[in-house]
């Protein structure tokens, strides 16, 4: 680690979170004449990669100065007074729980700025497409940066309309559908969980999060807890996504296009794992040890009912789309990161800290890899993939198709790599769950958690015999018609954009202790109510 000064960490993290809001009105304007190279569609889809690729670097050296000897405590912080009437503040900062996910944010993004220049989605213009991107990575960086209520809010809600308009304008069949039902879920989820931020801060006389995770719920009384618990958590459910709250998820992604895909899943949804980690269980444990229950249920229900519904959608002859099929993966796999957090325990939430992490890298690969599939073949019809003359990306594709078979066993959680760590750790702490929750039902919880590991393992599996191996057994009939043709195997920006997450995901499997060194200390401070 680099040894940094306070002032300049400061601006860095100014820098993350402000710099794509400047890069994005900057998309918009004319390029200058030098700088525009084959056309000023090339020059603005360039603007994006530097700006996204000079925040990424931002980040890495935030990280590198980061003082991993007390990731506990807020590092890089700013605090302004902004509105003094309601006692608003510019507040920022980052500790062990928020840095991995800025620097998701920032890598991800980067990585599909990377492959909209050699592979823009077909739509309006890319200026437009540009400047939507960098609005999304913006409200994101800014809603794991933002420690007052208020802005986090705000934040919260700045993600929404660059994606909205990034699924009905760059999307794929059904988009305008599938966009109208992503704004309305996610708004009037907001609705609800502005309510409760707004009860929380009134009664505690401030929106600061970090004097109300030190106060630990001890200005508020129970019932204020509850109510804020409720309000504020079925908006974070609902952009999580947390069954029955989810069905919006399955159309934006089938809709959406590759790169609206990859930040949907790999950092939208952990925003609201996040405000669960972040601003629930310190601000207001009794309130949550109230719904910890029936948030466990909740989860195990979204495990079960998501890896059956992919299994339905892998079985031959049911005309799943394997877009959908990842999109109900992630219903399952959220519901892991919500039963971790639902135990309340430093296992639990460090395994849910892991668990958003490692979902980040892998679906974000996995949609990655269908997009390209997608490309190639025109189709992401597991039926059609899977035919005699299908596919069979083994024979015809090798590297795409080993990449395939690798994101896919990374997420059904083989040992070795990212995916295993955080559901193990999450079971282990639904396991033995805090004080005051009860024991015999959190043990079912964890029981029907354990079966839904296997239902996970068998659809992917599934999925990759068909997808990789073809239809067996129609070779025969296959052979007869003659060679199929060729498949593009993996190109050189495509190598470029999968290789970072690929590497990530063993490092985070094999090294476990990279992740957890930062969050656990964090995780220990918040749960004792701001002591270390």
């Amino acid at each position: 680690m680099i040894d940094i000064s306070t002032s300049v960490m400061q601006f860095l993290l100014a820098f993350i979170v402000v710099a794509p809001l400047l890069g994005a009105a900057a998309a918009l304007l004319p390029a200058p004449p030098g700088l525009r190279g084959t056309g000023p569609d090339q020059a603005v889809l360039r603007h994006g990669v530097t700006v996204t690729g000079a925040i990424l670097i931002a980040a890495i050296v935030l990280a590198l100065g980061f003082d991993h000897d007390q990731p506990s405590r807020m590092q890089a912080t700013t605090d302004i007074s902004w509105i003094a009437a309601l006692d608003v503040r510019i507040h920022l900062g980052v500790d062990g729980i928020s840095l991995p996910l800025l620097v998701l944010t920032a890598l991800l993004t980067f990585l599909c700025a990377l492959y909209s220049y050699f592979k823009l989605p077909a739509g309006p213009s890319p200026k437009a497409f540009v400047a939507l991107l960098l609005v999304l990575e913006s409200g994101t960086l800014a809603t794991f940066a933002v420690l007052d209520l208020l802005l986090f809010f705000l934040a919260f809600e700045m993600v929404l309309i660059p994606m909205y308009f990034l699924i009905a304008r760059w999307g794929g069949a059904e988009r305008q559908a599938a966009a109208w039902k992503f704004i309305l879920y996610t708004l009037l989820g907001s609705v609800v969980m502005l309510l409760g931020l707004l009860l929380v801060g009134l009664h505690a006389g401030t929106f600061d999060m970090v004097a109300l995770a030190t106060d630990n719920g001890r200005g508020l009384s129970t019932s204020v807890q509850v109510t804020a618990v409720l309000a504020i958590g079925i908006g974070l459910a609902v952009k999580t996504p947390m069954w029955p709250l989810h069905s919006w998820l399955p159309d934006a992604h089938t809709a959406a296009p590759t790169v609206g895909s990859v930040l949907l899943a790999g950092v939208m949804l952990k925003m609201g794992t996040y405000g669960f980690v972040r601003i629930v269980l310190p601000i207001a444990p009794d309130g949550m040890r109230t719904f910890a229950p029936y948030l466990a249920a909740l989860a195990v229900v979204g495990i079960i009912y998501g890896s059956l519904a992919c299994l339905a959608l892998a079985r031959q002859g049911a005309g799943g789309d394997l877009k959908r099929l990842i999109a109900y993966s992630s219903v399952g796999h959220m519901g892991f990161v919500l039963l971790g957090i639902a135990s309340m325990t430093p296992t639990g939430v460090n395994g849910a800290l892991f668990a958003n992490v490692a979902h980040g890298l892998i679906t974000g690969l996995l949609f990655f890899l269908v997009g390209a599939l997608k490309d190639r073949y025109g189709t992401a019809d597991l039926d059609t993939l899977a035919g005699a003359t299908g596919a069979a990306l083994y024979g015809r594709a090798p590297r795409l198709g080993g990449l395939l078979a690798f994101a896919a066993v990374a997420s059904l959680g083989l040992p070795g790599l990212a995916g295993f760590w955080g559901e193990m750790l999450a079971m282990f702490g639904a396991f033995d769950p805090a004080p005051g929750l009860s024991r015999p039902a959190f043990v079912t919880f964890t029981a029907i958690a354990c079966f839904g590991t296997l239902l996970t393992a068998a659809y992917l599996l599934i999925v990759v015999r068909r997808v990789c191996m073809g239809a067996t057994h129609q070779a025969a009939g296959a052979e007869e018609a003659g060679p199929t043709p060729e498949l593009a195997d993996v190109q050189g920006y495509e190598l470029a954009a999968w290789t970072p997450l690929v590497a990530l995901t063993v490092l985070a499997g094999l090294w476990p202790a990279v992740l957890l060194g930062l969050t656990d200390p964090a995780v220990q401070k918040l749960l004792a109510g701001g002591k270390s």
